[in-house]
């Protein structure tokens, strides 16, 4: 069984599906700790309440972005973990943070990358005028957002929509595919290669793999 570390800052609900999936034996993997960079993340008391090990690690309490990585990287790795998990961590990583778990660290990000990088991706849709919208699962590289995307899934925009209604329909297709991404992995089914991510060996198109709607 593969070791997951998962990374969280705020409700850790792709956080519970991934460790669903898991105790459901859907994933050959165990979620072995949760941190946060808020201690008043209700992901942690969820995740505790799972028995996993917790950590609120306070980006506050450090001069730098260097400095709170190093720590944090010190941390993950007492935990041996073969995949990371970014489920909500709203932190920007440094570089060496990212080469550090290069080809085993995921994100989640609530758009159809490369479209919509950083944050208010729901506004930003609507704004454009956007007849859909979606989510991507990526592996994590030095470039926000920008790593190679593994998997998309899209979601109709309808006439009068909210960004509040966007979210709820983008966040039932990230409990979706996010703990089938992690699945792939633990199955040694998916790997970035020299040329990009690969799935059984096979190379993705620039976009991933687009699930089915």
């Amino acid at each position: 069984m593969k070791r997951i570390v998962v990374l969280i800052s705020g409700t850790g609900s792709n956080m519970q599906a991934i460790v669903d999936a898991c105790e459901k034996q859907q994933i050959n993997g165990e979620v072995v700790a949760v941190i946060a960079n808020k201690d008043t993340a209700k992901g942690l008391e969820k995740a505790a309440e799972r028995g996993i090990a917790t950590h609120a690690l306070s980006h506050k309490a450090f001069d730098s972005r260097e400095a709170y990585d190093a720590e944090l990287q010190s941390l993950i790795d007492t935990y041996q973990p073969d995949l990371v998990i970014l489920a909500g961590f709203m932190r920007i990583l440094t570089a060496d943070f990212t080469r550090h778990f290069a080809g085993r660290m995921l994100n989640i990000h609530p758009s159809l990358l490369p479209k919509y990088k950083g944050v208010n991706t729901h506004q930003r849709a609507l704004d454009a005028g956007d007849k859909e919208h979606g989510v991507s699962v990526h592996f994590v590289t030095e470039e926000l957002d920008g790593g190679p995307v593994i998997l998309q899934a899209k979601v109709p925009v309808f006439d009068g929509d909210t960004a509040d209604d966007l979210q709820a329909r983008v966040h039932e297709q990230e409990h979706r595919i996010y703990p089938l991404v992690v699945k792939w992995f633990c199955d040694d089914r998916l790997a970035l290669g020299a040329q990009g991510v690969e799935l059984d060996n096979q190379p993705l198109g620039p976009h991933g793999y687009a699930s089915e709607d």
